[in-house]
């Protein structure tokens, strides 16, 4: 229409499409040939790579996560902002959430990976995650009471079985018990623990006290109640004859504790309940965990990226529909559902192919987060690919052979994209 001579249009094209073919369609032509060979490139293996697709496990582990990788992430990333750019629209400070959602996106994908390693640490002192776990379970349930505790041989205690410890003679009321053990950490002791005090003979009853036999520093002696040691606070205590429990009791914070005259002439037991491991949170890096706890940390991320696309598309819609539809008596919610989201249908179609395409190649963050223990259970194409590919045992065929298969994938997705492109550049 200008009449520009097609020779002078092809000088300008020609770098673009030099370098088009050369970083494009070059290294599919030669990884669509080279997923046809053996390892050493050498011998014409056929379809056998392709076979080994779906065939071995670790192959097969990681299309199955990358299945879940494309049905959650995206659709959680995209839900969420959808939630954050529709709740932030009407508040004051609605752009300085927004700024804070977004953060995550300035930041890269090494940076992402290496801030939720720690917080999905497995020690509750370091890790986010099980810090707040840990903080909420011991909430509602006891704390584990002493780990590794135990009595000496020289002490009125015996091993009773299954990790509890019993008196060596019965205990008769109106005379003092003295329960004492060791293990413990001073710095583990209850930081209410009181220093221990020697119980006081009641008639009628069963006293006794349960303290850390352990002087800090030294100086101390065994069986004898000394100023600088502590009572072992929430110590549970049983009365047992005849293989049966007759009553029980805590320890106060200084160690005493007092039984009915049921108790008399009874073993005291102190239950295996007393010295069980404190609860250390999930494994969030687990086999089970470690594929939903990474997809959390890419949510982290691209929820901001959704919300700011959809904030930009609620922007535009005409909002003398939502008014009216608020004036013929619908509520908010119905509002939401039957005109804000199918207006916003083709953002929200923009964000979640744009998404799904992204977490198809999602790597960074596996091969970070991942311990090594469990890489084969998080294990997705993209880190197939790297592990395949290179290294001392690479097999260039296979790896190949899953750059084929992820090209295969990323294409229906991408014809996807490209018709609705153009059903809206014809409206």
């Amino acid at each position: 229409m200008t009449g520009t001579r097609k020779i002078v249009a092809t000088a300008f094209l020609l770098p673009a499409l030099v370098l088009l073919g050369a970083l494009v369609l070059y290294p599919i032509g030669y990884s669509v040939y080279r997923s046809f060979f053996d390892q050493s490139g050498t011998g014409f293996a056929g379809l056998d790579n392709y076979k080994a697709l779906f065939t071995d496990d670790t192959i097969r582990t990681a299309v199955k996560n990358n299945a879940i990788w494309v049905v959650f992430a995206p659709t959680i990333s995209t839900a969420l902002g959808l939630i954050f750019a529709v709740l932030t629209e009407r508040i004051r400070w609605g752009t300085a959430f927004k700024l804070i959602v977004f953060m995550p996106m300035a930041i890269s994908m090494l940076a992402a990976g290496i801030i939720f390693r720690l917080v999905y640490d497995q020690a509750p002192e370091r890790g986010v995650a099980n810090a707040v776990w840990v903080g909420v379970h011991d909430t509602f349930a006891e704390s584990a009471g002493y780990p590794k505790a135990h009595p000496l041989p020289v002490h009125p205690l015996k091993a009773g079985g299954s990790g509890s410890f019993v008196t060596k003679v019965p205990v008769r009321a109106g005379e003092p018990v003295q329960l004492p053990l060791v293990g413990v950490a001073p710095a583990k002791m209850p930081t209410d623990a009181k220093p221990a005090k020697a119980a006081t003979a009641q008639s009628g009853k069963v006293a006794g006290t349960a303290w850390l036999d352990f002087t800090k520093g030294g100086g101390g002696k065994p069986n004898v109640i000394d100023t600088k040691e502590l009572g072992l606070k929430g110590l549970e205590v049983e009365a047992v004859k005849n293989g049966k429990v007759v009553a029980s009791a805590k320890a106060a914070a200084d160690g005493t504790f007092a039984l009915p005259a049921s108790a008399d002439g009874a073993l005291l037991r102190l239950p295996a309940s007393n010295f069980k491991e404190p609860y250390n949170g999930v494994d969030w890096l687990g086999p089970t965990l470690v594929t939903p706890g990474i997809i959390g940390s890419y949510v982290w991320m691209w929820a901001g990226f959704a919300m700011v696309l959809i904030a930009a598309g609620l922007a535009g819609l005409p909002r003398e529909l939502l008014e009216a539809a608020r004036v013929d008596g619908a509520n908010e919610w119905q509002v939401f559902r039957r005109i804000t989201v199918p207006m916003l249908a083709p953002v929200l179609a923009v964000v979640l192919v744009t998404l799904m395409i992204n977490v198809l190649k999602i790597f960074d963050l596996v091969f970070i987060i991942a311990p090594g223990s469990s890489q084969d259970d998080a294990n997705v194409l993209a880190l197939q690919l790297y592990r395949s590919s290179f290294g001392t045992d690479a097999d260039l065929g296979i790896g190949s052979a899953i750059a084929v298969l992820l090209l295969l994938l990323v294409i229906p997705v991408m014809i996807f994209n490209i018709r609705r492109m153009r059903r809206e550049g014809r409206r």
